[in-house]
């Protein structure tokens, strides 16, 4: 689920303020502390492979962000696609890889503990094949 800043209805519209307000944009009941994180990936970095060995083979944590430039390509477990794009506000449920289809730089919020699991993984995957 994404939404351009563009289709974020606008709650608040005056000359000093603009207050868009996105509802029903992501579930987070069930999760403890969030983790605030910025990433920045080189155009067709694909994460497919360090994801290998988890459920499914896939990220199994929700994300909440913002694509601040560049564009990313999610593939979701039923495998369909999604086109993330800067200036784009996201939610990636669990059961996700991506791609960099450009030079990307984006913030996710995400769980912690699901996550840090998710880039423990990813760095041991990335040391085996070093």
């Amino acid at each position: 689920m994404k939404i351009a800043k563009e289709e974020i209805p606008t709650k608040i519209d005056s000359p000093n303020a603009v207050a868009q307000h996105g509802r029903g944009f992501g579930e987070a009941t069930g999760y403890e502390a969030i983790a605030a994180e910025r990433f920045t990936i080189s155009e067709g970095t694909d994460i497919s492979g360090l994801l290998e060995g988890l459920e499914d083979d896939l990220c199994q944590s929700p994300h909440w962000g913002y694509v601040v430039d560049g564009a990313l390509t999610v593939t979701y477990a039923d495998g369909s696609e999604e086109a993330d794009e800067g200036g784009d506000m996201f939610y990636w449920p669990p059961g996700h890889t991506l791609r960099a289809d450009e030079d990307t730089e984006f913030v996710l919020f995400s769980p912690q503990h699901e996550h840090g699991e998710v880039l423990d993984h990813v760095l041991n995957k990335m040391e085996e094949s070093a």
